[in-house]
């Protein structure tokens, strides 16, 4: 069983892709730390860029500490099953010794131990549907920030071109002298771009971690079925092969029983037969050895001139 070290290396690369590129967004920040503070911050005639792009950063940590958090707990829940799979391989009595309660494969084989001394019926699928539906709505946070990371970018933009078109407006009533209108307006432009910008990178990002997070679930719902499959179901489901099989090796045991019983009886009835005859053959050499006392007697009483005895005394 190879799946639960498939798992973990998949987990670990993944968390390992996830702190570098953390690094690399770090230093990458701190190498253009000056262009960044000219391009969002500095020459802003209001503070929209400012407060969109900060909106936009604040959302994507925000998901990333979730996809981190949920590679966390899924590295747990793959460690959870290698220890089970060892557990297996070891033939050790309980398979869960050494597991936390609450992990998925720990409260996959208590359902089915449940359900089994209940004496009710096991349903495979059913049981993965719950399993995948539980594990979906851990994902709804993360979920919600992929669908609307991009339409940040895409509100930023209306709001700096709504502030652009102020700025033409105000350009026009000034019949093209006022320097504020047309400042205004490079401002509302050069907002939509940094708030477009900063949208598509978040998302891109964040996405791509949000995917590798969904194959890491994916692999380690997998994992557990692929258990439950190979392991869970053979041990608590009796099919009716299984039924039939075992009725097969019950009759054959009653067979293999019955003819050693009549074996037993031929030796019984031989055995009583050889008894019999010692019985009869003990029976005769009494008769003849009291034949032989009677007459001795009789020769003694004819010598000795002896009178015969009462009758019934002889």
């Amino acid at each position: 069983m190879d799946t639960h070290r498939l798992l973990i290396k998949l987990s670990n690369r993944i968390l390992l892709q996830f702190v570098i590129a953390i690094i690399l967004i770090a230093v990458a920040i701190t190498m253009n730390a000056d262009f960044l503070m000219h391009f969002y911050l500095e020459n802003q005639q209001t503070n929209t860029g400012i407060i969109l792009n900060s909106i936009i950063a604040c959302i994507l940590l925000l998901g990333l500490l979730n996809l981190f958090v949920l590679l966390l707990r899924y590295r747990r829940e793959e460690k959870s099953i290698s220890i089970f799979v060892e557990n297996i391989e070891a033939i050790r009595k309980d398979p869960i010794e050494g597991l936390s309660t609450h992990s998925l494969i720990a409260k996959r084989f208590a359902t089915m131990k449940s359900i089994n001394m209940s004496h009710g019926e096991i349903n495979h699928n059913a049981l993965a549907a719950m399993l995948t539906a539980d594990e979906s709505t851990r994902l709804g946070v993360v979920r919600f920030i992929n669908n609307i990371l991009i339409l940040t970018g895409v509100f930023g933009t209306i709001v700096s071109l709504s502030i652009a078109l102020l700025g033409a407006s105000d350009l026009i009533e000034t019949a093209g002298t006022g320097l504020d209108g047309m400042g205004l307006v490079i401002h509302g432009m050069s907002t939509a771009l940094s708030t477009t910008i900063t949208a598509i990178v978040s998302y891109v990002l964040f996405g791509y971690f949000y995917l590798r997070v969904k194959d890491v679930q994916t692999h380690l719902i997998s994992g557990i079925e692929h258990l439950t499959s190979v392991f869970l179901i053979p041990k608590f489901v009796k099919r009716s092969e299984d039924i039939v099989n075992q009725m097969a090796g019950l009759i054959k045991g009653i067979i293999r029983a019955t003819e050693k019983m009549t074996q037993t009886q031929e030796i019984y009835k031989e055995s009583a037969l050889t008894l019999q005859q010692s019985v009869d053959s003990n029976k005769q050499q009494m008769d003849k050895l009291t034949e032989d006392i009677t007459s001795i007697k009789k020769i003694l009483r004819d010598g000795f001139r002896l009178p015969a005895p009462a009758p019934g005394q002889e």
